[in-house]
């Protein structure tokens, strides 16, 4: 194939990258940026293009045979920042700063780049490929966009290759396994000075806190633990009613994770009381899956990074790859460009590996249609 187009595309992924980003799109309010995907995945010729109740955008580019299986290509729109978020960018050098630019308005600037790709250079797969943005992978999103995508598609598809902006050189083949706990402490309170020795809330949570931070996770298989947010109380001189924690836990087996999730109920019993409940909402099930570092779509995402000069490192993660792998369906994760500080105000990319980033993306879709994967 002549490449002599890629610098000149590789640039307009990177100005489309960043007028996705200038859209904003938090978990569970990603119709705008939908609303743009739509349109251009109209404009870029796809057909049967929709977008359902959970903003997911759908799109598919016709294959030359009449094949029962095809091939999804997606990246999630949704942002861990709140709508008022400054959005305003900067180039500094070769690195672009804007909260959300790389995770994940690269991916989804990149899926739009491949679209064009194989529209302008005439090149129609064998399969269909469906392009999917999906929505609600972020934080409390659970992976809703993919569960309800996938759901929907895994009839008319064999394989999945999802996007993260920043993860060029990686390849995501597991899907660690993830459990999110919303724990809340309820108590009867009172004044600090009349009542003190009254079971308070917020004492109980700090104390089930401690005890959860002193627990020793295995680090094989790797399993680890993240309280994220507290919150609760009324007034400083107040014994505290309620207070509540947000609890992150993960391993590379499900198993363990369900040991983990065990013994934090096993703290939380020890420390309820007559004056002090405990209540625990399941926020978040992200299901666990892989494919082994040998399987054919693994090697041919090696294959496309050595074509590039990259050598690639195999990984596991949490992502939207989680969810066909976790339904035996062949899933990798790859990157579009390197950056960092993701989830923060002063994330960056990373211009000049977009490029090769986007060939090495041409390429995997290319040998992944033509292959014949079964899983």
């Amino acid at each position: 194939m002549d490449w002599s187009w890629l610098p000149t595309i590789a640039q307009a992924v990177i100005e489309e990258a960043v007028t996705i980003q200038q859209i904003p799109a938090p978990t569970f309010d990603e119709a705008a940026r939908a609303a743009y995907v739509e349109r251009r995945f109209q404009e870029l010729g796809l057909v049967e293009v929709e977008t359902d109740s959970l903003f997911n955008v759908y799109g598919k580019l016709a294959g030359t045979q009449s094949q029962p299986s095809g091939l999804m290509v997606a990246a999630h729109t949704d942002t861990v920042f709140p709508a008022e978020t400054n959005l305003t960018t900067r180039a500094e050098n070769a690195l672009i700063y804007g909260p959300g630019l790389g995770d994940n308005s690269m991916g989804v600037a990149g899926m739009l780049g491949l679209i064009v790709v194989l529209q302008q250079q005439k090149i129609r797969p064998p399969c269909d490929l469906w392009f999917v943005a999906t929505t609600r992978e972020e934080g409390l999103g659970d992976l809703g966009g993919m569960k309800a995508a996938f759901a929907r598609l895994q009839h008319c598809i064999q394989q999945v290759i999802n996007l993260e902006g920043l993860a060029f050189g990686h390849i995501y083949h597991a899907g660690i396994a993830v459990r999110r706990l919303h724990i809340k402490a309820t108590a009867a309170g009172g004044h600090s000075w009349l009542h003190f020795g009254r079971a308070s809330a917020i004492h109980g949570i700090m104390q089930l806190g401690a005890k959860i931070t002193a627990l020793k996770p295995p680090e094989s298989p790797r399993t680890t633990f993240n309280i994220g947010m507290i919150d609760g109380g009324q007034s400083i001189n107040s014994i505290a009613t309620h207070a509540s924690l947000w609890l992150d836990l993960r391993s590379e087996a499900r198993y363990t994770l369900e040991q983990l999730e065990q013994t934090v109920h096993g703290l939380i019993k020890g420390l309820t009381q007559d004056d002090l409940r405990f209540e625990v909402e399941v926020v978040g099930d992200r299901p666990a899956g892989q494919i082994a570092t040998d399987h054919p779509l693994v090697l041919m995402a090696m294959a496309a990074l050595d074509e590039v000069g990259v050598r690639g490192s195999l990984e596991t993660g949490s992502t939207d790859g989680n969810v066909p792998l976790a339904a035996g369906c062949p899933t990798v994760t790859i990157g579009i460009t390197r950056g960092g500080n993701a989830h923060r105000l002063d994330e960056y990319i990373e211009t000049e590996p977009v490029a090769a980033g986007l060939k090495q993306l041409v390429l995997l879709a290319l040998a992944a249609s033509q292959s014949g994967i079964t899983a």
